[in-house]
């Protein structure tokens, strides 16, 4: 994986609890827990997002087109 380095301006407190992070050996450095930040930040946005995508389904007509999908293939499932 490449990087870039970034210059980034972080509120001092912040700094200081990602600091004693670092002193208490969770991240191996501030680029760490400032890279894994973003990470699960990123993750969640797009989690939510796919949240709010599936929200504005209709359920009746997606259950419509799924009973829809197995009826047509029904004939071709082996009987049991």
């Amino acid at each position: 994986m490449s990087v870039a380095k970034v210059t980034i301006s972080i509120d001092e407190n912040l700094v200081h609890k990602v600091d004693h992070l670092v002193k208490s050996h969770i991240f191996a450095s501030r680029s760490q827990a400032v890279q894994v930040a973003v990470e699960e930040k990123i993750a969640r946005l797009e989690k939510r997002r796919l949240a709010e995508e599936c929200a504005k389904l209709n359920i009746a007509e997606e259950q419509s087109l799924a009973d829809e999908g197995l009826a047509a293939e029904a004939a071709e499932w082996p009987t049991y």
